[in-house]
């Protein structure tokens, strides 16, 4: 009877180790699936801010090309408007020119229209005393007519018999 009851502490002693290790495997199991579930929080939160951190760095990549091409936008921008300025300006300038030459033209033309005028009443006024000197040559011409004609009625008058 000692035999079996030592077989049997035996027995109840490997069980009671086969027990004692499953138990130190499930605790060993569960505090490594603890570790793991830590280990896996925390990397996903090291990958939400590693995430964050290149999105990060992705827009202010973004926005340092973007304030370049901005940039350069701006000064072509600037460049072209200066052209268009100069060009107006140019304009400007030509039509001041051209105003000037058109306001010294019109004063031209009004000095050739008042001599012309000047010239034109000197040629009336020439005309007018030459017709006057025509009329007055006329009138006398036909006073010595008028007086040659009475002379001559006179004449005949006094001297019918002789004809």
């Amino acid at each position: 009877s000692t035999a079996p009851s030592a077989a049997e502490a035996e027995l109840l002693l490997l069980q009671s180790q086969a027990l004692a290790e499953e138990e130190t495997t499930k605790a060993k199991q569960e505090l490594l699936a603890h570790f793991l579930q830590v280990k896996l929080s925390r990397e996903e939160q090291s990958s939400m801010w590693d995430l964050y951190k290149v999105h990060t760095l992705w827009r202010l990549a973004m926005r340092k090309a973007k304030d370049q091409e901005l940039h350069q936008d701006i000064e072509i921008l600037s460049e072209t408007f200066t052209r268009v300025m100069d060009c107006k300006d140019g304009i400007i300038e030509v039509a001041a020119g051209v105003a000037g030459d058109l306001e010294e033209a019109e004063e031209q033309q009004n000095r050739a229209m008042r001599s012309h005028l000047h010239l034109t009443d000197q040629l009336l006024q020439l005309q007018r005393c030459r017709l006057g000197y025509l009329k007055e040559g006329f009138n006398a011409q036909v006073g010595a007519l008028k007086a040659e004609f009475e002379a001559e009625r006179c004449g005949m008058s006094g001297g019918e018999g002789e004809w």
